[in-house]
């Protein structure tokens, strides 16, 4: 007769609480003439095949952190197609491409072409919403995948004329995602944190472990949670089958000084943060 084993493992680690389902076994004999245990016999000559199911970790933290805020993780929708680390990917961390200042316009640029008024918005990352105030203009080096395993730093992005863009900050304030109307996952939750370390955080608004569809979003220069970076990097270790996601206005770390960086892509293309019509509409 079929048996069925499952093991439950629960872990907790500094103030961030998991519970994981890591193991279903099913084990079939192979013989007709399976007998009770104790008959070493037939013991001996069964033979079972096991199947393993890894199911989504849930994880919640618990409010004690630097902003206050509790964070939780929720199941992913697609991996990431490549399997690079989180650390070693240039589309995730964006300190290995790295960027270059450069001189353009300090304000809002209006460009031609649709508007999608679901797309994240610039002002969701200040409590207040006030209107911007930019600071400085940076341009992100392009990668190329095909020069080694991972890749390796091209030159700096010809276009758009900006793609990374300083922000005036309040040191100390917090600082949320940028805000959209639409829900990823049920219970309010619009961004997925894809990467995170103590001073830079990329956000994707889909539930996918790439940032292939939809928006992505670069804060730098921000001191991240540390109850958010818990959760990141414990349900990194786990497989990356759940991340942490957010909602808008939840805070997600501290302004360090007096300027946040940010960048914003479409679909993997670096765009202008500056552009009104895009990711500033109403100011």
């Amino acid at each position: 007769m079929p048996f069925v084993h499952c093991a439950i493992l629960c872990l907790r680690h500094q103030r961030v609480a998991f519970s994981i389902v890591i193991l279903v076994v099913v084990g079939f004999a192979a013989s007709s003439s399976i007998t009770l245990a104790g008959d070493e016999t037939a013991a001996a000559t069964a033979v079972h095949v096991q199947r393993r199911v890894l199911l989504p970790m849930v994880g919640r933290t618990d409010g004690t952190s630097d902003t206050g805020a509790v964070y939780e993780a929720i199941p992913v929708d697609q991996p990431s197609p490549d399997g690079r680390p989180a650390a070693a990917h240039a589309d995730l961390n964006l300190a290995l491409r790295g960027y270059v200042a450069t001189s353009a316009a300090l304000g809002l640029v209006d460009y031609r072409g649709d508007t999608d008024y679901d797309a994240p918005q610039m002002s969701g990352i200040f409590s207040n919403r006030r209107a911007p105030e930019f600071t400085s203009v940076h341009r992100i080096y392009d990668w190329d995948w095909s020069c080694s395993v991972d890749g390796c730093r091209g030159a700096p992005l010809s276009f758009p004329p900006v793609t990374l863009l300083g922000i005036r900050a309040l040191p100390g304030e917090f600082l949320s995602a940028p805000s959209r109307p639409s829900e990823i996952y049920a219970g309010g939750y619009r961004a997925l944190v894809l990467y995170a370390e103590a001073r830079r955080i990329t956000l994707v608004y889909t539930r996918n472990d790439h940032v292939i569809d939809g928006y992505t979003v670069h804060l730098e220069g921000i001191s991240v949670d540390s109850d958010l970076l818990s959760l990141y990097r414990q349900a990194d270790a786990a497989g990356r089958f759940s991340l942490p996601a957010l909602r808008n206005g939840q805070p997600l770390g501290i302004a360090m000084g007096n300027e946040v960086e940010v960048a914003i892509r479409d679909r993997g293309s670096f765009m202008d943060p500056r552009s009104r019509k895009d990711w500033w509409q109403g100011y």
